[in-house]
């Protein structure tokens, strides 16, 4: 069964469209050469963790002397330090099936690509995938789904309780998040009845003429059913859910726009932000097919994520393997709490022996091919905290509960710790020598900084009961 438009009538006014395409260039247009005063002021707000107005956003984009964007930069690498501190949170992408019944220009997994070979993984498969992933210490997954028929409520309600129960030696998927299609409220039920965390849905891009015009066709070629999706995830009770733009489709000020935009609906109409934000780049694709005039360089890249930062100070941030590792060390700096590492998105490319990734199989180019190791070695040696926690998801921190911890900050109060405690849980059971030794000093370089000396204490308790064997101890 596939879920349509048609099928579907938005019974209240909650679920209809919020995209002003006229509003969004007006502001754009009224905030042109901003002061260095209102720039500034802005800034400030921002460090207060108050969420910013499409205005405000609006003059930091406008904001283009180097002087300005390097304060833009120096305050959302403050703001991040405030709320989320030191740690990066790391999961894994799993593509569980490439049927697809739309034609996107952008697109590697297109219908019309007859080059790509079309795999749906049965349960023995996915099993296979998530050992392998197990055995590398993945905790956190985010199950990817083409847009099929295939792919309905129920088959993916499965593959989420098939991955939650592959159990290999201390290894475990704690945390199971989807990409995939829009569903109706009642298909998003049946979803969130696995215990999934966070159900992502990308706009791809808010500007409706160029959405219409890369849509060529297929269910997604509906502007408005798309946009509308996370309200009836929201309304099904699933209340973490991920936004994101794929920059390079359409200009990159008008899609961070439409970002906040979008953040602003959720909190006036459900009083809950998305968990998380998500910054896909325009990369080569087998049968790309697009006007390639809006992509993004790497200054205006790195700069609209410090923007989003400052706009959204309580949502996760995530950018994935599509980009090289040296834009990805660098925007972590002041953006980014979440990346993937060891990523592959072969179908069936973490059992797969070979080094080589072929492009025809994969929906885009990976970038950064770094090994989940590499990349746990990388942050540890930045002093970075690598993170595996899924503890908010799994005690109800999550929705508007979430919200009472993230917005003034206190959620740093239990993701240093618990990421501290999944860091150790990885040295004792994945790491090598060398880097077993690196971890066990950051960690002590961070304990130095615990002033409670009674949750100190709570910690170092539980810091040992990993290391004699105890599992999933958090805050």
């Amino acid at each position: 069964m596939i879920y349509t438009p048609e099928k579907y009538s938005i019974p209240d006014e909650k679920m209809k469209p919020f995209i002003d395409k006229n509003e969004i260039l007006e502001i754009l247009k009224r905030t042109e050469s901003p002061t260095k005063e209102l720039v500034r002021e802005v800034i400030k707000k921002s460090l207060n963790k108050k969420r910013l107005s499409l205005e405000e956003t609006s003059i930091l984009i406008n904001a283009n002397s180097e002087e300005l964007i390097n304060e833009i930069k120096q305050g959302a690498k403050t703001l991040k330090e405030q709320v989320y501190g030191q740690r990066i949170v790391l999961f894994a992408p799993l593509y569980v099936g490439n049927l697809c019944i739309n034609n996107c220009k952008y697109c590697g997994y297109k219908a019309s690509n007859t080059s790509v070979k079309r795999v749906t993984l049965n349960e023995k498969e996915l099993i296979k995938q998530v050992e392998a992933l197990e055995d590398t210490g993945q905790k956190r997954l985010i199950l990817v789904y083409g847009e099929h028929p295939k792919y309905d409520p129920e088959f993916i309600a499965k593959s989420v309780k098939t991955v939650y129960n592959v159990k290999k030696g201390n290894g475990e998927i704690r945390r199971v998040n989807i990409n995939a299609a829009p569903l109706d409220i009642e298909g998003f039920r049946t979803v969130k009845k696995s215990e999934i965390g966070t159900y992502q849905i990308f706009q791809e891009t808010y500007h409706i003429d160029t959405y219409n015009d890369v849509h060529i066709s297929g269910i997604k070629s509906n502007f408005d059913w798309r946009l509308t999706s996370l309200d009836r995830a929201q309304e099904a009770g699933i209340d973490d859910v991920g936004i994101g733009a794929l920059f390079g489709l359409y200009d990159w000020r008008f899609e961070v726009m439409g970002l906040v935009r979008h953040v602003n609906h959720f909190e006036a109409v459900y009083k809950v932000g998305p968990h998380t934000i998500s910054f896909p780049r325009l990369q080569n694709a087998s049968g790309l097919d697009i006007d390639k005039k809006h992509l993004v360089s790497d200054k205006d890249f790195t700069k609209l994520v410090a923007i989003l930062r400052l706009a959204v100070p309580y949502t996760g941030m995530i950018l994935t393997a599509r980009e090289s590792s040296k834009i990805r060390d660098e925007i972590m700096e002041f953006g980014i709490s979440q990346i993937d590492g060891g990523t592959n998105i072969e179908m069936g490319g973490y059992t797969n022996e070979s080094e080589e990734q072929e492009l025809d199989n994969e929906q885009f180019q990976i970038n950064d091919n770094r090994s989940l190791g590499e990349i746990i070695e990388e942050l540890v040696e930045k002093e970075h905290i690598p993170s595996f926690c899924t503890a908010c998801y799994r005690v109800g921190r999550t929705g508007e509960h979430f919200m009472e911890f993230s917005v003034p900050g206190f959620i740093k109060s239990y993701c240093q710790p618990n990421a501290i405690l999944t860091m150790v849980e990885y040295l004792e059971d994945y790491a090598k020598p060398e880097l077993k030794e690196k971890g066990y000093n950051m960690i002590n370089k961070k304990l130095i900084n615990y002033t409670d000396k009674k949750f100190k204490s709570k910690l170092l308790e539980r810091i040992e009961k990993v290391k004699k064997g105890e599992r999933d101890l958090y805050f």
